[in-house]
């Protein structure tokens, strides 16, 4: 008998008697904490369904959207997609109403959940995309006439649950959507099955042998290292975790202190400005107890275990809750120096690596912490290889994507015929088994937080431009600043010739950049380029007039 979505359908059917009163999931907001028990999930997960499936007919197989920010509401939200057979599409709430509107054209969600904050922008869509034929709020205390609220429906939590393949898909998770062909990965019930196998074994050789642990998360639900780890398999484990609506630093720690967080979910980028905020902190200090911490520090090298350096350094764990013990870092490289910095302290830094179209973890560096550099050996389900002609990682195994939607043929150029996938980044993989990202083939600009631009996506609205003959966006590497050593996103281009005739070299200068600020509004503002270079001569080309970006990187440098 073929394998079913029985992990998600049971974790509603037991989790939620094993950890009724527990706490799942819990945020602070305006009217102080709003929690919800396990049991509580369950039943307004069902509510949900019902009213999906008996009032509003919604049909298996269709999508059903989410465009909100992470907060307790969004896991009854998706257990009640998968209650109704439907496809769960988990909206960037940063991108712009261009891009979701392309991303939306795409997947053609008959229902779309959206928060309070993102109403305007649901009913926006829904009157430009006619498969949206519904939408509800998620606010508890949200009240909008016609349009309801989840807690609002009829006190209903019966209906016939809709059973699908391991092979269907369960989720959309989409990468970019400026283009006419915006790129959405299909991850399927085997894949989320996989992945929780794999996840559970990495996270057993990270965390106690307990099940009440209070987790922290700082990223963004359609962040598909979020929805599979810190929110699938914690929760199918009985931890609770808590949001937050702010990601400063100050908010962060404040509601880490309050609820005793243990572990989180983590980018590079917030470790290095918790870092940073511990220094201010250590450097306002008076002389001698800044002293005394620099002394303190070099010595905690030579001290053997976690647990004694947390004691060393007891002042600086109060600041973070005083239960904070580890993080699981991915999305972007880490920077071996900040992790050393946790690490001396007493807080463990794992370092994973993974993609969206591995659903997403590929491995955890859990058994060799002194190789703060690699990203682990891949979890068990996982094969890896590295390509002798291009040094490119190449992965298989039953976590990898279904494939892109609606684009057989961008899927089949990064699966091959024998199943592997073709990453775009290269790697070396040591006698261990650890695999070293040293590189990427791909033109793709990780930005500091770990957010992906695509410079394709950005060129073709920089190309809309009346006054721009060329332009070749690509990541530059800051030299300077809070963000020195990190990504960010550069356009070089190339002014229309007959503008010479017209305008000065000044005017052309501030008419471009107004341009191209005006068109960059089209984009989420981490895709917009921070650095703008004017060349006036074309770009260096290829015999089929393909941009050189390894030129222009060199030009620009020159």
């Amino acid at each position: 008998m073929e394998e079913r979505n029985s992990h998600i359908l049971t974790f509603l059917e037991t989790k939620t008697a094993e950890y009724a009163d527990r706490i799942a999931v819990g945020m602070k907001g305006m009217y102080g904490w709003s929690e919800i028990s396990y049991k509580g999930v369950g039943i307004l997960s069902r509510k949900i369904a019902r009213y999906l499936i008996e009032d509003i007919g919604i049909k298996k197989g269709e999508c059903l959207a989410i465009l909100s920010e992470s907060k307790p509401q969004y896991a009854p939200c998706v257990f009640a997609s998968v209650l109704t057979g439907t496809i769960t599409v988990p909206l960037d709430i940063k991108l712009s109403k261009y891009e979701l509107k392309s991303i939306l054209s795409d997947c053609m969600p008959s229902v779309l959940i959206c928060s309070q904050h993102y109403l305007e922008t649901a009913l926006y869509l829904k009157q430009e995309i006619p498969s949206i034929q519904h939408i509800l709020v998620n606010d508890e205390h949200a009240r909008n006439g016609e349009i309801k609220n989840i807690y609002e429906l009829p006190d209903k939590y019966d209906a016939k649950w809709r059973q699908r393949s391991s092979k269907s898909t369960a989720l959309i998770i989409y990468t970019s959507g400026t283009t006419g062909a915006p790129k959405g990965v299909e991850i399927s019930f085997a894949n989320i099955n996989a992945q929780l196998e794999d996840l559970s074994y990495a996270l057993s050789k990270i965390l106690p042998k307990c099940q009440k642990l209070n987790m922290l998360s700082i990223l963004p639900m359609n962040h598909l290292f979020e929805m599979t780890v810190g929110f699938s398999t914690f929760l199918s484990t009985g931890y609770t975790v808590y949001y937050t609506s702010s990601l400063k630093p100050a908010d962060i720690t404040s509601v880490m202190r309050e609820k005793g967080i243990q572990f989180m979910l983590v980018v590079p980028a917030f470790l290095k400005l918790l870092k940073a905020g511990i220094e201010k902190k250590i450097n306002s200090a008076p002389p001698i107890q800044k002293m005394i911490f620099n002394i303190m520090y070099h010595l905690a090298r030579f001290i053997p275990t976690y647990k004694l350096r947390r004691k060393f350094f007891a002042r600086v764990h109060a600041q973070l809750g005083g239960k904070f013990f580890g993080c699981v870092s991915g999305g972007a490289p880490l920077d071996v120096d900040v992790a050393k910095f946790f690490e001396r302290i007493g807080i463990r830094v794992y370092q994973g690596y993974g993609l969206s179209e591995t659903s997403p973890v590929v491995s955890v560096n859990t058994d060799r912490p002194g190789e703060l550099a690699s990203v682990g050996a891949v979890l068990p389900h996982f094969e890896a290889k590295i390509d002798s002609s291009t040094g490119e990682l190449l992965l298989r195994g039953p976590s990898v994507m279904k494939g892109y939607h609606n684009q057989p043929e961008m899927t089949a150029e990064v699966i091959d015929a024998e199943g592997w996938l073709h990453t775009g980044d290269i790697a070396k993989i040591d006698r261990h088994g650890h695999i070293y990202i040293t590189g990427r083939i791909k033109n793709m600009i990780v930005l500091q937080g770990g957010k992906k631009v695509f410079p394709e996506e950005v060129e073709a609205i920089l190309q809309e431009s009346n006054y721009i003959a060329e332009a070749c966006v690509l990541g530059t590497v800051r030299e300077f600043g809070a963000k020195d050593g990190t990504e960010e996103v550069t356009a070089v281009i190339v002014p229309k010739s007959e503008l010479y005739s017209s305008y000065t070299e000044e005017d052309i200068d501030k008419m471009i950049r107004l341009d191209v600020k005006t068109l960059s509004e089209k984009l989420a503002p981490y895709k917009r380029p921070t650095t703008i270079i004017i060349n006036k001569e074309p770009l260096p080309k290829t015999t089929t007039l393909k941009v050189k970006r390894k030129e222009v990187k060199a030009l620009i440098h020159a």
